[in-house]
């Protein structure tokens, strides 16, 4: 699954804000292949019958370890950052293609990968210019905790947190 997975995102995040190239799809999916080694991975893929991706959404729960807080602006609070491998689950990506958004593909691709979840809350990143993300985001519960830089050189992203409990 993992060359529809890269279809999805290929397509997607070419796409302004982004406008992301073969060489950022190539290391987007260099870590793919090692999130998709751990144990708690959790993904789902959208597609129109056995053949077309039309949506995909991943993510995992950070670690003790993680370094996504480290990426803020702004440092949170140490309860905020408290991390132990079940607390927050990171969602990583979540995109779907142009012809098939506004039809609740987003959402359910959301609420697929959260099924049964345990933690206490889902963390993500998103470009402030996706402003039809952010929106759904938003509708979802989701609340803006901060600014982050994902990456060397990443503009700022928003980092937006959702409370399960």
């Amino acid at each position: 699954m993992a060359q529809a997975f890269r279809v999805v995102y290929a397509e997607v995040f070419a796409e302004p804000p982004s406008s992301e190239g073969e060489d950022d799809v190539e290391a987007t999916f260099r870590r793919f292949r090692s999130q998709t080694r751990r144990r708690t991975f959790r993904g789902a893929l959208a597609r129109i019958g056995d053949v077309e991706p039309v949506g995909m959404a991943y993510g995992y729960p950070l670690g003790a370890n993680t370094g996504w807080w480290e990426q803020l602006t702004t440092p949170e609070d140490d309860d905020m950052r408290r991390e132990d491998g079940h607390r927050t689950f990171g969602f990583m990506e979540l995109a779907v293609r142009a012809h098939w958004r506004g039809q609740g593909v987003a959402q359910r691709l959301h609420d697929a990968v959260l099924d049964g979840v345990e933690a206490e809350r889902v963390l993500l990143n998103v470009h402030p210019e996706s402003k039809a993300a952010v929106a759904a985001y938003r509708a979802w519960g989701y609340r803006k905790v901060g600014e982050a830089h994902p990456w060397e050189g990443a503009e700022p992203h928003d980092v937006m947190l959702l409370d399960l409990r």
